[in-house]
């Protein structure tokens, strides 16, 4: 980048430059984004007639592509460039531009501070680079989020390198099973893999040759029984297999391992082995229930999956048991712990436990938060609130995780980022292996959050969120995300994990490593649809009349209190939209598209299905905002007869029923947010057999194939997303089996693609690696736990403390 600033500077589009920063200038434009920059510079090359190769591929063009800041100083210019995935360069270039240099990063953070009128000197500077810099790095930026094939290859190479060591964390992992606190080689009392006779590597090779002799004497399908105590002779417990075929291949994998260590072979023998037999999911703010309410609207869908997940979690894990030859001595546990409400709205959480809908042995574990302020605690909190509670909810929690388990245990799975801060803490006091999962990371959805924290904090608290963030991140043992685009973005944006890599927070911290993008601890693994709820429309067998006939009724003809509208003529083809009436969820987009566009209204009607449609429902200013733009924009554009708005909290069997009903009508699924890191409600719609037009900017690019299985829309260019819509009509009537090769693409995709069983597999792969891998490098993570918990005392505890006591005198003034 730095030879492509020189070749401008040394060319005769210097001057080009020097005239597009003193157009920035005498638009009193001093901080500018990426799109701002190309929006200027396009204006520059109209305004100064240049040839149309000029603002893609003149010299100043390239620069100007890989700038994705620009700060206008008093003397200088900034330029931010991102010259690829995943790295940062500041340059600052002279006020003449006779020169520039190469600025260190505290150098921006300095100046971002400035930028905002809130300048500091000896801050607290946070940088995690040392922590990783002993561990093995990802070079490609293609293959970052692939971490499992990574660490995979990494650790084969390693027992070929040094095979003592690795061969002996290796023999750790086999003996220690149970308790991971003990260390001990049992599980309620029953030993599994190795026992007493078998101490060192060396025994080990020694002792798996006589077994696969011992074993390769009985037909493939003895069972495992019949040899268990000859086996145990050897040094083998159970849970190498239920038969002598499994307990043989497992046992020749250990055998080639051992003697010429494989990627492949490491991942086929750790896939086969059993370390994982208990298992907790972490998702606290977001009433977690099963009849009526799937969380709040902001949350359904963090809930939604957390459910999906321990289902297929405990699926899994019973049929890795009966393979293992474990089904008749133990069986897996699965926990969902969230926080008990004692005013609860009529749903179930209330309840201590409940059973999870479709399991045998996973349960919602609901634990209070203490009572510093009933009036708040008996109540649900949002989200933004939630974290002075946090702490002592874990220490609560960890007693009942107890003596639910008997025990501590093995996988603790974080869901956003206070269920992230809690897994941490109860991950390091029970040892055990952490998933983080953020589902959405906030600091990148607010723009410039983390400049004007000090004016947000009051309501939204990103002080604590974002440090919280930095500490759940680092502590995880591994990172799931639904997108490749959630950890490094794309070459036009950020990603939601890379903007935590350079940050300040002014007069607060300087964070100038806050997370290795390249770290082999992220892995991308989407998460799968159930199927139960969300199948294909013409898959008649599954529905019934009369559940189609009242759905049809309640998106159609239902008048009620919430319910805005009625459709002069139902027949024409629906547009569904499904979301929380918030400004990231952009409804007021969509619906400002369909009403500035007279020939999308011709042919079609728009149907908004959201949790709310009156003001006085919500206590949140965003939400309140929204709900009054839309009645606005529903009067501007005159849409009484076009549209249908449905506030109604509808089952997860309705819904699913609705996408199928619009599949009846030959209608189509809009997902018009501004950005979106996944968007579980896509593939249910896809699944459901809809045509699905979604954002452009976010994970949704990952799952539509524009133009093959759905279609990608901009957001914010109105015109161009009505434009597609009608296209795809017009396409439609030219051809009347084009609505349909969509929607079967739709389908097969998402089968192929996004299931839980795919995911469960991964996921549970991923806990026994990791857990293999952290044997042999505890030392280093015990470093990094030590600074993890010095920012949670020394930062986040006291200002979860100043919230609590706010909270106490919110109370105070409202009673008095």
């Amino acid at each position: 980048m730095s030879e492509l600033l020189k070749a401008v500077l040394n060319s005769d589009e210097k001057i080009d430059l020097q005239a597009f920063l003193s157009q920035l200038r005498a638009e009193s434009e001093q901080y500018l984004l990426r799109n701002q920059i190309l929006q200027v510079f396009a204006d520059y090359c109209v305004r100064h007639e240049k040839p149309a190769y000029f603002f893609h591929s003149s010299v100043l063009g390239e620069l100007l592509h890989y700038t994705h800041e620009i700060i206008l100083d008093r003397e200088s210019t900034w330029a931010i460039l991102r010259p690829r995935i995943g790295s940062q360069l500041v340059l600052r270039l002279s006020g003449d531009l006779s020169s520039f240099e190469r600025m260190p990063l505290q150098a921006l953070l300095h100046l971002r501070d400035n930028f905002v009128n809130r300048p500091s000197s000896g801050l607290l500077e946070i940088d995690f680079s040392p922590f990783y810099a002993s561990s093995p790095s990802i070079r490609d930026p293609r293959n970052i989020g692939n971490g499992l094939e990574f660490l995979n290859r990494y650790l084969s190479s390693q027992l070929f390198a040094e095979p003592e060591q690795w061969l002996e964390a290796l023999l750790g992992v086999l003996r220690a099973q149970g308790d991971p606190r003990s260390g001990s080689h049992q599980y309620n009392n029953t030993p599994l893999l190795i026992n007493d006779r078998i101490r060192t590597p060396d025994k080990l090779s020694e002792q798996v040759k006589k077994a696969l002799t011992l074993v390769g004497q009985y037909p493939n399908a003895e069972p495992y029984d019949t040899f268990r105590f000859e086996l145990q002779n050897l040094g083998f417990e159970p849970g190498w297999g239920n038969s002598a075929a499994r307990v043989r291949e497992t046992l020749e994998l250990l055998d080639r391992l051992i003697d010429y260590p494989d990627h492949a072979v490491l991942e086929a023998f750790i896939s086969r082995i059993n370390l994982v037999f208990r298992v907790v999911l972490i998702s606290i703010h977001g009433w977690v229930a099963q009849e009526d309410v799937l969380g709040r609207p902001e949350t359904t869908g963090q809930v939604v999956y957390v459910l999906n997940q321990a289902r297929s979690l405990e699926i899994q894990l019973r049929e890795d048991l009966k393979l293992a030859g474990l089904d008749n001595l133990l069986q897996p546990e699965v926990i969902v712990l969230t926080r008990l409400i004692p005013n609860c709205q009529g749903s179930s959480c209330d309840l201590p436990k409940e059973k999870i809908q479709g399991t045998e042995n996973a349960w919602i574990l609901r634990v209070p938060f203490r009572e510093y302020n009933p009036e708040v605690t008996q109540n649900w909190i949002p989200r933004f609130e939630i974290w002075p509670y946090l702490e002592t909810f874990a220490i609560d929690a960890e007693q009942a995780i107890l003596a639910e388990l008997k025990a501590a245990p093995d996988l603790i799975i974080g869901n956003y980022s206070d269920g992230n801060l809690v897994a941490f803490l109860l991950s390091r006091r029970l040892g055990s292996t952490y998933c983080n999962i953020a589902h959405t990371l906030e600091k990148p959805r607010y723009l410039f959050s983390n400049l004007y924290w000090p004016d947000l904090e009051s309501q939204y608290h990103f002080s604590l969120q974002f440090t919280a963030d930095l500490i759940g991140m680092n502590a995880a043992d591994f990172i799931v995300t639904s997108t490749y685009q959630e950890i490094v973005g794309t070459p036009e944006s950020l990603g939601y994990y890379e903007s935590y890599q350079l940050f300040s927070m002014p007069q607060l911290y300087h964070v100038v490593s806050g997370i290795d993008l390249f770290s082999p601890k992220f892995n991308v693994i989407p998460p799968g649809v159930n199927e139960n709820l969300f199948f294909p429309y013409n898959e008649s067998a599954k529905r019934t009349a009369d559940e189609t006939q009242r759905v049809k009724d309640i998106l159609f003809l239902r008048e009620d209190l919430d319910i805005v509208g009625h459709l002069d003529d139902p027949d024409k083809r629906p547009i569904l939209v499904i979301a929380p009436p918030t400004a990231a969820k952009n409804l007021t987009g969509i619906v400002e598209c369909f009403g500035s566009s007279p020939e999308l209204q011709a042919q079609c009607n728009l149907i908004l299905l959201t949790s709310k449609t009156r003001a006085e429902q919500t206590t949140s200013s965003e939400e309140k905002s929204e709900i009054e733009r839309l009645y606005e924009y529903i009067d501007r554009y005159q849409l009484k007869g076009k549209i249908r708005w449905l506030g109604l909290r509808l089952t997860s069997p309705d819904v699913g029923e609705a996408y199928r009903v619009i599949a009846d009508c030959g209608g189509m699924f809009v997902h018009p947010a501004r950005f979106e890191a996944f968007g579980l409600v896509i593939l249910e719609a896809m699944l459901s057999g809809l045509p699905v037009f979604a954002t452009q900017f976010g994970g949704p690019s990952e799952v539509i194939q524009d133009g093959e299985n759905g279609f990608a829309i901009n957001p914010t260019d109105l015109a161009g997303t009505a434009e597609k819509i009608l296209n795809f009509i017009g396409e439609c009537d030219r051809d009347p089996e084009y609505w349909g090769k969509i929607s079967d693409r739709a389908i097969a995709h998402v089968r192929e693609k996004y299931n839980w069983s795919a995911h469960t597999k991964k996921l549970l792969l991923l806990a026994k690696i990791y857990r293999f891998w952290n044997s042999a490098s505890a030392e280093n993570r015990e470093s990094l736990m030590r600074y993890l918990e010095a920012l949670f005392y020394l930062i986040y505890r006291p200002r979860a403390e100043q919230l609590l006591e706010q909270h106490s005198q919110d109370r105070l003034t409202a009673d008095s």
